[in-house]
Formats: structure tokens, C-alpha cells, sequence
């Protein structure tokens, strides 16, 4: 078996607490459009790329208009109202530096514009820790498109066998699948541990990643 020497690392509800703001965005950006979808269906769909999110529930096209608007004020929303009072998970720094005691490099993985993915990470306290990060400039297509975690690879710079993602969502798992890498899933992000399935573990959050560190496929 070859040794885990890498970890990409998913940025929204699994280093920072932040996927019920994006949602609260989404649906308020659509309600100025109109739109007045149940809070439930935007939120199932957190994780996935903004361009899927705003096609399946609302079906229309994410690039026409209204499209385009929602996707601009949704950022706006977002970074505003919502980006200030967010924070990292319990114990998420910890687990970063432990993972980089271990040897392993770390790059984060997000399709968001590279400002918004900056100050995510910066709230985390991790930078220092990191190789590198992606955003949507490294990307064509979003989750659950492989795109991403190709990116995040790339800046790895080693092969799919030699690396695993952590992620917080069904998109997670389905991109890191498509990449050929398995994912750590936490249910931090509000998905159950069936909507989870095919996770090579699941843990709740980073702090219980930490506790199990010496028995998790990081360490195998």
C-alpha cells in the first residue's frame, strides 16, 4: 500500500463553519430575483459549484440572466453580512500542524473567487501551513466535477495514490472519486453518514480527526 504523503483539504464546512452562510446567501440572493425556493433545497445543495446550485434549484441558466445577478449579489451577500462573524472549527489548526509533524503537505481545495478563499483561510489560522491553495482560476468546472481536485493535485505535485482529500459533502466524495483519490468525510458540514457513504472514514470534525489521527487513514 502506498503511504499518504499529501492532503487536500475542502475549505467550506470542513475547516470553516460556513455552509449555512453560503446557503442564507443564496437563498436571499435569490429572493431579491424573485426566487423563493425552501431553504432546504438550497442547502442540500451546498457544496456543489454556484453554476449546478443555481440550475437545479431554480432551473434556469446560471450564466443568462437572472442567473448571473444572483450569482454576483450572492457573493455580495456573502462577503458582507455573513463573512465577519465566521469561524474555523474546533481544533482545525491542531490538526493541520499535526498533519504537517507527520510529514504530510497540505494544499486547500476551493472553486471560489481566490479573495473569498483567502479570507476563509486566513479565519482558520493556517496559511502558514499550507503548500499552496486553489480557487476558481485553477478551475474550469466546479464540484462535483473532478476540476478542483485535480488542481489541488497538481499543486501537489504527486500521484492520486499518494494523496487523500477531506471533504463535507456527497460532492466531496464524488469529485475525489472521479480524481481517483479517496476522501476523509466530516459530518461537520450537516450531511449524514449515509449521504457520506464511500468515505474511506468519517469523523465528525477536525477535533475528532485529531483523537483518532493514529488510527485514521492518514496514518496507514
Amino acid at each position: 500500500m502506498t503511504k499518504i504523503r499529501g492532503v487536500i483539504l475542502d475549505v467550506d464546512g470542513t475547516l470553516v463553519d460556513s455552509n449555512d452562510a453560503h446557503a442564507h446567501a443564496w437563498a436571499e440572493a435569490m429572493s431579491e430575483q424573485g426566487f423563493h425556493p425552501e431553504f432546504s433545497e438550497v442547502r442540500r445543495r451546498i457544496g456543489m459549484g454556484g453554476d449546478y446550485l443555481v440550475k437545479e434549484t431554480l432551473n434556469i441558466d446560471p450564466d443568462g440572466e437572472p442567473g448571473s445577478s444572483i450569482k454576483k449579489r450572492r457573493k455580495e451577500i456573502f462577503t458582507s453580512r455573513y463573512m465577519p462573524s465566521l469561524k474555523p472549527f474546533p481544533r482545525t489548526r491542531d490538526l493541520l500542524e499535526k498533519m504537517r509533524e507527520s510529514g504530510l503537505k497540505l494544499v486547500a481545495a476551493s472553486a471560489s473567487k481566490e479573495d473569498v478563499v483567502k479570507e476563509l483561510l486566513k479565519k482558520t489560522g493556517v496559511v502558514h501551513l499550507l503548500e499552496d491553495f486553489t480557487s476558481d482560476s485553477d478551475v474550469e468546472n466546479s464540484k462535483p466535477e473532478p476540476d478542483v481536485v485535480q488542481a489541488a493535485l497538481k499543486k501537489l505535485g504527486m500521484n492520486p495514490d499518494e494523496v487523500i482529500m477531506i471533504g463535507d459533502t456527497p460532492y466531496d466524495l464524488e469529485a475525489g472519486a472521479r480524481a481517483g483519490i479517496k476522501v476523509i468525510a466530516f459530518r461537520s458540514g450537516g450531511w449524514s453518514d449515509d449521504d457520506l457513504s464511500g468515505a474511506a472514514a468519517v469523523y465528525q470534525d477536525a477535533a475528532d480527526l485529531l483523537e483518532h489521527f493514529d488510527n485514521s487513514p492518514l496514518n496507514r
